[in-house]
């Protein structure tokens, strides 16, 4: 497995996750195929003893979905660790995505704001409210609309202040602009809209231990 590595320090790295690639698997999880954890353990050893859950997830301070590209950062040691996992709880890291979802978006940018819960009786998550939901905000931008295929779709900068699970892809289709390509939140002719889940982790960006800024950016591959 090759992964671009867009920075490294002697605290962290960021790697360019492709899309199909799992982050790391469960406790619960029998699957055998190869995961970013895999690759890290090999990788950079020292992060075996990194993190909440090593054995699971070596140095890994949050997650991509399997099918979403784009950056993601792995802590070197358990000093940054905790770093960086304080700075995502507190809201102190600025994740910037892009969207290409199906349908035509005309307002310029907006904001959504709706908790997110698991839907009862079911795993996926909604913005129908329940005991267990919990505050989400979406910021997004319209970049631009166009045509393929005969169908519309449309290009967002999307960021998510709140860091809730499939955030993006519940609030988008929430408004009727499901991510193109997602099969669980856009339904089945969806997910033949575009080879893949168009949903891209385009940048990161905090503040490090002395002070300064750092935003990271990893370009979208080629299928998107």
């Amino acid at each position: 497995m090759k992964l671009e590595v867009v920075f490294k320090t002697t605290d962290f790295i960021a790697v360019n996750k492709p899309a199909g690639l799992l982050v790391h698997k469960s406790s619960y999880q029998k699957t055998r195929e190869t995961t970013l954890a895999d690759w890290i353990k090999k990788e950079f050893p020292q992060t075996k003893k990194v993190g909440d859950s090593p054995e699971f997830r070596p140095g890994i301070v949050h997650r991509l979905d399997k099918d979403t590209s784009g950056i993601i950062l792995v802590a070197l040691n358990q000093k940054y660790f905790d770093y960086l996992k304080k700075l995502f709880m507190s809201g102190g890291i600025k994740k910037n995505y892009l969207a290409v979802v199906s349908g035509e978006v005309k307002e310029k940018r907006g904001v959504i704001n709706k908790a997110i819960g698991i839907k009862p009786g079911t795993t996926k998550r909604s913005v129908y409210s329940s005991k267990m939901s919990k505050e989400a905000i979406t910021e997004f931008e319209l970049l631009g609309n166009f045509e393929k295929n005969g169908q519309k779709f449309s290009l967002l900068s999307v960021r998510p202040l709140t860091g809730r699970t499939h955030q993006i892809r519940v609030h988008l289709a929430s408004l009727g602009f499901p991510v193109a390509g997602d099969p669980i939140y856009g339904g089945k002719a969806n997910k033949l809209s575009a080879p893949r889940l168009m949903l891209h982790a385009l940048s990161l960006e905090f503040e490090n231990e002395s002070g300064g800024r750092i935003k990271l950016e990893a370009l979208p591959p080629g299928d998107f």
